[in-house]
Order: structure tokens, then sequence, then C-alpha cells
């Protein structure tokens, strides 16, 4: 997918100046609420007009001021999920899934019901109304309708925001195996840095209207670091459970971690905050916290006023947050073993 946008809209105080050239099939639109991301992504579907500028994708002119084009939203084959699934009460979950591939051209349609109902697992609700969903598999239906309008470049508006953790990353499990399955590029949108590292390659960063730069999901997490109230969030995915002693022991990189006992032992993600990771010089004699890996220093980088570092841990990777003078008192280097410790209550199981 090549983008190129560069588009102005007023809303009374409200102004977007947006001047994006991106190419990629797994984008980002990060930002806080009122930054201009869902307003940017109603201009590309059509469904709002810029009052100046052009917006080209693949080539191909879907708006210009200056030469009167503006094509139709229905025109675009742009799909859209919302962070409700706005489905339609009437119809059953065949028909909604089949809704826009019926107004598909015949040329267009590559993509099957059958396919997309198996990936994402709609295969035994095909008859069943839609009020008799749960929240997740809503938003399922949501996707495979928009899917099997054999789009060009499908748009995610904070898709996962209403769900609960633990449908949010089903979920997300579900957005990119069928997008990866059937090659669909997309623009995902949300305020989440963690949803965005799960989802999106390079992100575009909006900030009062304005696109403010393009990064890596994983840079931005770093740059963002040391002013949020949650530091980085390291994601960690665990093998299987061993129960011992109230604890849940998972297998991790080449060795393993102690979680606070959680309701099941199958395999499972977690996250972890940098601020939860504390770093010492040298083997502590005795320490009440379940966790103590050796750890190589592989990078350090600065956030505002603290620096990450980032941590070898058999054969895996953390990144741990401490002040600038704890980094010079400890003389973090790249290179240099330290022993990093963490409670076992402070791991989040996310899935």
């Amino acid at each position: 997918m090549e983008l190129r946008a560069k588009v102005m809209k007023w809303f009374g105080e409200f102004s977007l100046n947006a001047d994006i050239d991106t190419a990629g099939t797994r984008l980002g639109i990060f930002g806080a609420s009122g930054s201009g991301k869902s307003t940017m992504v109603n201009l590309l579907a059509g469904t709002l007009t810029p009052d100046h500028g052009s917006i080209i994708l693949n080539g191909e002119c879907l708006y210009s001021s200056e030469r009167k084009i503006d094509v139709p939203p229905q025109k675009r084959r742009i799909a859209m999920v919302f962070q409700h699934p706005h489905l339609f009460p009437h119809l059953n979950v065949r028909d909604n899934l089949l809704y826009g591939f019926k107004r598909t051209a015949p040329e267009n349609r590559k993509i099957g019901l059958t396919s997309v109902a198996g990936i994402l697992k709609l295969e035994g609700l095909l008859e069943r109304g839609v009020s008799n969903l749960s929240g997740g598999e809503q938003q399922r239906v949501a996707i495979g309708r928009a899917v099997l309008a054999n789009p060009r470049l499908l748009l995610m508006d904070e898709p996962l925001s209403a769900l609960d953790d633990q449908l949010k990353f089903q979920i997300i499990s579900y957005l990119k195996g069928v997008c990866d399955e059937f090659a669909i590029p997309y623009v995902f949108i949300s305020h989440s840095l963690v949803e965005m590292r799960l989802m999106a390659d390079e992100v575009l960063n909006f900030e009062g209207g304005t696109c403010t730069g393009q990064t890596t999901a994983e840079e931005l997490a770093r740059r963002r670091m040391g002013g949020s109230n949650v530091g980085y969030i390291n994601l960690l995915r665990m093998g299987r459970a061993l129960r011992t002693d109230g604890l849940s022991t998972y297998a991790w990189g080449n060795g393993k971690l102690h979680v606070s006992a959680v309701s099941h032992t199958a395999e499972g993600m977690f996250e972890l905050s940098s601020r939860d990771i504390m770093l010492f010089k040298k083997h502590p004699e005795a320490i009440s916290a379940r966790n103590l890996l050796t750890c190589r220093v592989r990078s350090t980088f600065a956030s505002d006023n603290k620096v990450g570092v980032e941590l070898e841990c058999g054969g895996d990777r953390l990144v741990a947050e401490i002040v600038q003078e704890a980094a010079r008192e400890l003389e973090i280097r790249e290179g240099e073993e330290v022993f990093a410790a963490i409670k076992a209550s402070a791991f989040r199981h996310l899935a």
C-alpha cells in the first residue's frame, strides 16, 4: 500500500492539517482522544470531505480539491471496522457477513464466505441472530463483513477499545490472521501503545490535528516511556505453567518465571512494566522477589529524565527503567552483566 494524503479540515476551533507519505501493509495511527485520528480515517474512507488537499492511494487519486475529484465511499473499495460492531439486527450472521460482498463487483470477489468464516471461527454461528452473540462474536462478524467486502484497504477505528483484555487479545489474533491470510493492508487506529505494538509496523503519531512524525511502534513506546504513568510495557509470551507453592511457573526464554497464580496453566501473554524491574550490579544475598535473572545489557536509551535499559535475559529480552543517577552508580554499559529482580505479583495476565 502506498498512501499520500495532504489534507485540511476545519471544525470550529479544531482543525486537521495532515501531510502523510507512507508505504506498508500494517500502518498505525496513534494519538490521544481529540488528536484527529478518527477524522483522518473518515477522510480516507470518504465519509468526510476535506476542505482542501488531496488523497492518493496506490497511485489513484481519491480526492483532489484542485482537480475537483471526490470518489464516493462506495467506489473507493475501502472497508471499515469500528469501535462498536454496528451489525444489522434484522439480519442473521450469514447475511451480515455477506452484506458488503453482495455489493462488490463480481470481478473483485476474491475472498469468499467459507474461508473467512473458517478463519474467524464463525462456521457454527451463520444462522444465528446477531442479538444472540457475545461481544467478541459480534466483533468477529464485523471484521468478517469488512473483509468480505474484498477491500484494497481496511480501516480499523479503535476496534478493541470496547472489549475487556481477554477479548481484546483474542480479537487481535483474529484481525492479524485474516489480514495476513488474504494480504489485506490496513490502517489501525488506537490510543493504546500496547495495541499499536501488536498490530502495527509503522506508526503515524497525531497531536492536535497534526501528524507529528512517523516511526516504529517499538521506538514510539521507548520514546514515551519516561513520561508515561506506566513506563514501558514488556509483552511476554509464556509457555505452559506448573503450579508450585501458590505460584505459576512459566517457561520463558531459556529459563522460568514465577508468577502469582493465575486461573489456568495454558500458554499465555503477560505484561510487565519497566518500572517493576529492579537492577543489581552484584548478585544479592537474599531478596523477597521470586524472580532473579542474570542478564546482559544490550543497549540503553534516554526517555525524558529516565534511562531505559534493554536486557538480554536467557534468550529473551526485557526493558527496565531507572533514573539517571542509578545508571551512573551501577555503571550501566552495553555488555555489562546485571541482575534483574521481579516480584511474582508484578506480572499482569492479558490472554
